[in-house]
């Protein structure tokens, strides 16, 4: 086979479970947000009496803290997930709920004291307030609007903004504004207390690389498939055997709330 198919072929082959990105190593290389979310988290959970991390993907994010507060749970929507997170939040005694991404939490009010989520799919805001103690804290690193639009415009051309699918009134999606959400979240009964936002650069050094991105993230180019977009993925291949990596910036946010 020819370096373009092996690679492809590569690509295709790796697990897409969880959200461990160590694949990418010498691959892929992403900047990371200034905050620190993973060292944020830690501080937090440290201090918390009650957690719960929505759309905990493999658990692996929450997993990497070094003390956990006494009552530890997570949700997760996918099914091959949910075993992984349980897997990786044993040590903490946590409790993984399968939970839909845009379903009622299935816990009670005022039972948590920190709710956090990184990279949700959707975040019900009206669900985070629920189930927060009064005073209790959300925290969450969102995909901003227009996030690695360089290589969903290389892949489909250019995009106008998609309408959201079918959400609950209080609700957002991956690809909102920091505007749109903090607006949301205190329509919600929520106190925006900060929001910040940075572009992230990202390089592909491979095909193997952008084909495992898409198939792991779905959201970036939503019908993929490698026999749908193997012209693109040539294309692709040729510019970095050329001219080196692709490059494409992720956005991101950092909102913290709070309920009164």
């Amino acid at each position: 086979m020819s370096r373009f198919e092996d690679l492809v072929a590569e690509g295709e082959a790796v697990p897409t479970e969880g959200w461990d990105f160590s694949w990418f190593a010498g691959r892929a290389t992403e900047q990371r947000p200034s905050w620190g979310y993973a060292k944020l988290l830690a501080d937090r959970m440290a201090k918390a009496e009650a957690a719960l991390d929505i759309q905990t993907g493999g658990g692996e994010v929450l997993a990497s803290v070094p003390v956990a507060p006494p009552v530890l749970t997570a949700t997760e929507s996918w099914r091959p997930n949910l075993e992984i997170a349980r897997r990786n939040l044993a040590k903490f005694n946590g409790t993984v709920v399968e939970t839909g991404d845009t379903a009622d939490l299935p816990f009670l009010s005022d039972h948590f004291d920190l709710v956090v989520s990184r990279h949700p799919v959707v975040t019900r805001w009206d669900e985070v307030r629920r189930v927060l103690c009064p005073n209790g804290t959300y925290l969450s690193q969102q995909v901003g609007s227009g996030s690695v639009r360089e290589l969903t415009d290389f892949m489909m051309g250019p995009q106008r903004a998609a309408a959201d699918w079918s959400l609950p009134p209080l609700a957002t999606t991956a690809g909102a504004s920091p505007m749109e959400a903090a607006a949301v979240a205190e329509a919600a009964g929520l106190d925006v207390v900060a929001v910040r936002q940075e572009a992230l650069r990202m390089e592909f050094h491979d095909v193997a690389a952008v084909v495992h991105f898409l198939r792991k993230v779905i959201w970036i180019v939503p019908d993929f498939t490698v026999k749908k977009y193997r012209d693109r993925l040539a294309e692709l291949h040729d510019f970095i055997e050329r001219h080196g990596p692709f490059v494409a910036y992720a956005q991101r946010f950092l909102i913290e709330a709070r309920r009164s």
